[in-house]
């Protein structure tokens, strides 16, 4: 059984910055990508980033320049460092991880950014 743990949202102002991290446990194929999407109120699911077992990576346009993904194959995990903050970058934050055509989420941590 695969499992996605999510942590690190909260509150921080414009400008601001935030690590959230996601822990991983189950048996996890090597050859998987792991990523973030986020959902804002009233909006739909937009995927953030991802990056491969072997380290490419993709970012959502909105979010080029100001977040960073990486990842720790050992231990399962995935950051997301995100930088210049702004109030549209305001969401829940779900993990994924995506093997063999499957896909699991995490349950969501919540970033709000306001002053």
């Amino acid at each position: 059984q695969v499992q996605l743990v999510e942590s690190g949202g909260g509150l921080v102002q414009p400008g601001g910055s935030l690590r959230l991290s996601c822990a991983a446990s189950g048996t996890i194929s090597r050859f998987n990508v792991m990523g973030w999407y986020r959902q804002a109120p009233g909006k739909g699911r937009e995927k953030v980033a991802d990056i491969a077992y072997g380290g490419s990576t993709n970012y959502a346009d909105s979010v080029k320049g100001r977040f960073t993904i990486s990842r720790d194959n050992a231990k399962k995990t995935v950051s997301l460092q995100m930088n210049s903050l702004k109030p549209e970058d305001t969401a829940v934050y779900y993990c994924t991880l995506t093997f063999y055509g499957e896909e699991y989420w995490g349950k969501g941590t919540l970033v709000t950014v306001s002053s």
